[in-house]
Order: C-alpha cells, then sequence, then structure tokens
C-alpha cells in the first residue's frame, strides 16, 4: 500500500520521513506512472503556481485527476489545499478542482506572519494537534459533500470530502504523527 507524494516542488521530503514514520510506504512520485502506482497521494506545501504548472508541464495532473476517479484518498497541505479546491479566490491559477472548496490563499499573512497553534481536529484523537502555518491559505466556503475539520480564529484550516483531505498548516514539520495517521486510515478504508 504505497502513499506517493508529489516530489515536483515544496516540502516533500519531510512528508515523506512524517508518512514512514508513523508507519506507510512512502514514496517520491514525480511522473504520471509514478502517481498512478499509488494507493493514495499527498501533495505538499509550496508555491501553488509553482506546482500547478509543473503539474501541467509534466502530465502529472492528468494522472492524480485519473488517481481521482479511482477512488485513491488524495490529502493536500497548505499549498496542496489550494491546488485541490475548486474555486481559488481572486486567483485563475491552474488548479485540480477536485474537492469542493473555496480557499483563499496567505489568509494568515506572509512568511514573517508564520506561527504555530494547538488545535483541535475532528477524528484525530488524543487532543489537540499542534499546526504550523506558513503564507497559509484557509477554505472560506466548503460547498456540498465538504466538511469543516479544524478551525482557528473562526477560519476552517481542515476539510475532508470522501477521499479528499486538506489541511492549511503543516503536520509534517512537528513530531505529532495523528493526522498521518489519520491518512493512512483513509488509504487503508479505500483498499
Amino acid at each position: 500500500m504505497k502513499i506517493g507524494v508529489l516530489s515536483l516542488q515544496g516540502d516533500f521530503a519531510e512528508h515523506i520521513v512524517a508518512l514512514r514514520e508513523a508507519g506507510a510506504d512512502a514514496a517520491a512520485v514525480k511522473k504520471p506512472e509514478d502517481v498512478l502506482s499509488c494507493a493514495g497521494l499527498v501533495i505538499p506545501g509550496g508555491e501553488s503556481t509553482t506546482i500547478g504548472k509543473l503539474c501541467v508541464r509534466f502530465g502529472v495532473g492528468e494522472a492524480i485527476q485519473e488517481l481521482a476517479r479511482r477512488g485513491a484518498p488524495i490529502w493536500g497541505t497548505c499549498a496542496g489545499m489550494i491546488l485541490l479546491a475548486k474555486e481559488i479566490e481572486e486567483s485563475d491559477q491552474w488548479r485540480l478542482g477536485l474537492m469542493d472548496i473555496a480557499v483563499r490563499r496567505n489568509a494568515f499573512g506572509r512568511q514573517v506572519d508564520s506561527f504555530e497553534a494547538d488545535v483541535p481536529m475532528a477524528g484525530v484523537e488524543g487532543g489537540p494537534v499542534r499546526a504550523v502555518f506558513i503564507r497559509a491559505p484557509h477554505v472560506t466556503r466548503v460547498l456540498d459533500g465538504a466538511e469543516a475539520l479544524a478551525t482557528l480564529h473562526d477560519k476552517i484550516i481542515a476539510a475532508r470530502q470522501g477521499q479528499f483531505l486538506v489541511t492549511a498548516f503543516h503536520p509534517e514539520l512537528t513530531d505529532d504523527r495523528r493526522v498521518q495517521e489519520y491518512f493512512i486510515g483513509m488509504v487503508r478504508e479505500g483498499k
């Protein structure tokens, strides 16, 4: 049960380490055939515009769309949240558009405004998770079948819609592996 981490740009190495620590067979994926060999996929934080352009250039976007059609779970963190959203406020950048959410980029400020907070997350047992926010987006609206899993200051920072999970924060940058375990559970259920 391989979980791929899209490794075109961003903090993919940290995700691979965190998923392995949580017990997953995690691997870097860069090519369409690599994406399609996965039972689940993580789209990491980074520059959403750059990741999107590389997805188009290398045909990876189409492979992710196909993986989604097959029912594989996909988790987007930070930039990955932006790319999974159907709507990006004040932006016409390329996106996968797989999840019925609208997002706002850089909703918590610039890089110098990065911060950490403890937030309760539905479906994650054991108390609040430590959330690291770096130029983080947030969900402005959940549409159709999507549901909020966590909020901070009345802003939705985690959501799920069936096989899709998004977090505005970076669980891979802490020692807590409960969000990774939550996603691994989604992948197991998907099999």
